[in-house]
């Protein structure tokens, strides 16, 4: 958690100049960036994201958390005399001199339907609903291209060999932005397999846990039934006061 947040807190700081409307000569620091080819100066240290909205564009799609963890902004970008293309996501990657980019609003994929409740908690499931994870050449290019630092190729083996819980431990973390499918050169959709995986998991192999069999017993003993009713007819004004007076989760 201290990472992360010491992460989010350089990300604040990078965008000091916009949330702020802190005077452009105040900028001691400027680098080059090229959007789609045209080229724009920005302040340096800005995220791809903000650097964005200080060259002037208005983002309304894929920008969705805005400095958080949700996948919209994936980014393909190239450094200034590399051949090499990057991806991240627009709102964690800050600006380099001389950097080229786009962003990919929507990475297409099909989606397979199936119901959980009827399909055979094996391999197969794979196999029927993506069969293309068995072209699957062990690159790792997407893992590469992950901004989430998961190890993708590894959970596609996992699902190969039918390991729905390593699969759901290793996957855990996709949120779906799409960079790992976008770059694979057997076409396999990632995380479409990891949400398959994980909700075969989650209904024929992950244990019950016990405080939730706990906790529905006493539900359908009707513990919560008067508690339940105060907060159903209580006003607008007690239910405020309510929710201030309740405990915080705690960052730490």
């Amino acid at each position: 958690m201290g990472n992360q947040t010491g992460m989010m807190e350089r990300i604040s700081e990078s965008t000091r100049s916009l949330t702020t409307g802190v005077d452009t000569k105040d900028v001691e620091h400027w680098v080059m960036i090229y959007i789609m080819g045209r080229g724009y100066r920005v302040p340096a240290d800005l995220t791809i994201m903000t650097a964005m909205e200080f060259a002037g564009y208005r983002l309304i799609r894929s920008c969705g958390c805005r400095q958080g963890f949700c996948g919209a902004c994936a980014t393909i970008f190239r450094r200034e005399g590399e051949y090499k293309l990057e991806s991240a996501l627009a709102c964690q990657t800050r600006v380099e001199d001389g950097m080229s980019l786009v962003q990919i609003p929507f990475s297409p994929a099909d989606a397979a339907s199936y119901d959980i409740a009827s399909e055979a908690y094996a391999y197969s499931v794979f196999s029927k609903h993506y069969p293309e994870v068995a072209r699957c050449v062990s690159c790792n290019t997407c893992t590469k291209a992950c901004p989430q630092d998961l190890e993708v190729m590894d959970y596609v083996q996992s699902a190969i060999k039918g390991d729905f819980g390593g699969l759901t431990e290793q996957s855990f973390d996709c949120i779906q932005c799409g960079l790992c499918a976008i770059r694979c050169p057997a076409e396999i959709v990632q995380y479409n397999v990891a949400q398959l995986g994980r909700r075969m998991y989650g209904r024929y192999g992950s244990p019950e846990p016990a405080h939730l069999k706990a906790r529905i017993a006493e539900i359908e003993e009707g513990k919560f039934d008067e508690a339940l009713d105060r907060l159903a007819g209580a006003s607008t004004e007690e239910l405020e006061k309510l929710y201030a007076a309740s405990e915080r989760e705690s960052d730490g």
